[in-house]
């Protein structure tokens, strides 16, 4: 006899060796044991988690003469009958090469004839929305109403492509992916019935890339097994699966989330140039991070990540170096570049594209990798920091152990390690444990570094202000009205300030209004310190509001002439 795949060998013949699926198992079998068979099933759901199995073993047991709890004995008569080559009574139909309208007619016209050897004759139709809308008409009213003896079991694995008229007509079981620890035990069960040895850590390997389907488990144990002469190991799997070297992925992995560019880069090269695919190599990356987060957040880790005590200790130093928002970060990078690489034509530079991107967050101005950037240095802080005094001499101050605060105390430390005569000076850099040169680039021109002022208190950061050339403040108003129009949030401030007149008074903004009500509004706390720190991304680093004197009327200037030639003589108007 041919050899027979592991997935068609040990294909279940019971209910009761079905893996999983509860919910759908004991419905049927309580159909079964009261006799209430439906005339249409419909069984969705993914790749490999049993629908055509359990199709195929409901069509025998209810045509079982005696069932044994509720599934087929396998000795009566009808049961033999079923088993043999010639069954007329359960007919299996492939949709996907049998999707016309006379392929249904034809089904139409043979279902009205009684089954041979049982009591049902039995329809099942695999990949149904494959069939086309003119079939699937074809075969409305006889699903709805189909003889006695007829029952059709439809399974898709794409139910939403099925047409309403034909969902309503059926009862609807959705399968589920298959549990990993439940596929490890059904790889487990088969290698033994082989008489094939195995690690732990191997079977592990292959029920996640069995991604919940029982099949592809299977037949990824199959191919395990055929390759390996000895005991089955995890080096076997990857071998077998083309996996990328474990430590190898890691120490990219590594790379990136230690912000290490040119390594990362220079690692997925070396890798690439071996051959490996870029969609496998990027897949054990996402793959690696996931195991990380897992250490990171999961207290039981170790039981979910069922690896060899080695790997599994390099998942842990390299997650151990990174926070949840750098992985998280790196994660969605990568996962991008995953779908973006059906639509790339050159799939090595997308992935070695988003390899950089995840190891240089500073030009990335993402939420995380600036989440990222600040605990970096909020743990260079508490590890330490080194002040420059400007006689040069350096000092290095570190909290205690039991700071609550390491960098309040920091700041008080070094405070307290200066002279009083150095009361102004400059915290310069943060440099590593070593007293090397400070891996950071030197402050820009125009720039100011955080001071430490009275008493170690550090003083509020403020860009130097610039001087603006005379052109540049023509446009200062225009560009000003332009923010506010395109922040919804101040459509208010938008209106309020649309009719405002404005000059230069050196370098003040002079902003002026003839309403007493926009006056107000724009003279609010709130308003004021928003208009200014608006302005002062502009280079205008003062402002005035101001209300119109209003044009004196030419009553109001004869009254005022009046008054003025007349002096120390009361003048009153009726």
């Amino acid at each position: 006899m041919a050899y027979l795949a592991f997935y068609r060998t040990f294909r279940p013949t019971n209910f009761d060796e079905v893996v999983r699926q509860e919910h759908i198992v004991r419905i049927l079998k309580n159909q079964i044991a009261t006799d209430k068979i439906g005339h249409a099933y419909l069984f969705c759901g993914p790749r490999g988690t049993g629908k055509t199995t359990l199709a195929k073993i409901f069509a025998r047991t209810i045509n079982c003469e005696n069932p044994v709890n509720s599934s087929p004995c396998g000795k009566c008569s009808a049961c033999k009958a079923l088993a043999s080559g010639g069954n007329l009574d359960i007919y299996e139909i492939d949709a996907a090469s049998n999707n016309g309208v006379d392929e249904m007619r034809d089904l139409r016209e043979k279902v009205q004839y009684p089954p041979v050897a049982g009591k049902y004759k039995v329809y099942i139709i695999d990949e149904v929305h494959m069939l086309t809308q003119s079939a699937f008409n074809a075969v409305l009213k006889t699903l709805e109403e189909p003889p006695r003896h007829a029952v059709f079991i439809l399974a898709t694995t794409e139910p939403q492509k099925i047409p309403a008229t034909i969902l309503s007509r059926c009862m609807r079981f959705d399968f589920k992916l298959l549990p990993q620890k439940d596929l490890e035990e059904l790889v487990k069960s088969v290698l033994v019935k082989t008489g094939k040895e195995f690690e732990d850590e191997a079977v592990s390997a292959i029920a996640r890339a069995g991604a919940g389907s029982a099949r592809d488990s299977l037949s990824i144990a199959d191919m395990c097994a055929s390759y390996s002469r000895g005991k089955l190991t995890y080096a076997d799997v990857n071998a077998v699966l083309g996996s990328t070297e474990y430590a190898k992925v890691a120490d990219i992995c590594g790379a990136i989330l230690n912000e290490d560019a040119s390594d990362a880069l220079a690692l997925t090269e070396e890798i690439l140039s071996t051959g490996k695919s870029v969609g496998v190599l990027l897949k054990d990356m996402l793959s690696f991070l996931n195991d990380c987060t897992i250490v990171k957040v999961c207290r039981s880790a170790r039981e979910i990540i069922n690896l060899p005590d080695e790997t599994y200790k390099k998942i842990e130093e390299v997650a151990a170096n990174a926070d949840g928002h750098k992985l998280l970060r790196v994660t969605e990078i990568l996962s991008a570049a995953e779908t973006d690489m059906r639509y790339s034509t050159s799939g090595r530079i997308t992935l070695e594209t988003a390899v950089l991107k995840g190891a240089m967050p500073e030009s990335d101005y993402n939420i995380d990798a600036l989440i990222g950037k600040l605990n970096a240095l909020e743990r260079k802080i508490g590890e330490g920091i080194k002040v420059v005094s400007p006689s040069g001499q350096r000092t290095f101050v570190k909290p205690s152990a039991t700071a609550e605060n390491p960098v309040a105390e920091v700041k008080a430390l070094s405070a307290s390690r200066e002279s009083e005569t150095d009361k102004k000076r400059t915290v310069t850099k943060l440099l590593s444990d070593d007293e090397g040169d400070s891996p950071f680039a030197p402050p820009a021109e125009n720039s100011v570094q955080p001071t430490l002022w009275d008493n170690g208190k550090v003083s509020e950061v403020v860009p130097a202000p610039k001087r603006l050339a005379e052109n540049d403040k023509n446009a200062v108003f225009g560009k000003f009205i332009r923010s506010l129009r395109t922040t919804h949030r101040n459509a208010v401030l938008f209106t309020l300030c649309m009719d405002l007149s404005n000059f230069f008074q050196g370098d003040k903004l002079i902003l002026e209004t003839d309403s007493e009500a926009v006056y107000k509004a724009l003279s609010r706390a709130e308003n004021a310190a928003f208009v200014a720190g608006v302005l002062q991304e502009f280079g205008v680093t003062e402002y005035e509001l101001r209300m119109k004197k209003k044009a004196e009327s030419g009553f109001e200037k004869a009254f005022n002439e009046l008054k003025r030639n007349f002096d120390g003589i009361d003048i009153e108007t009726k």
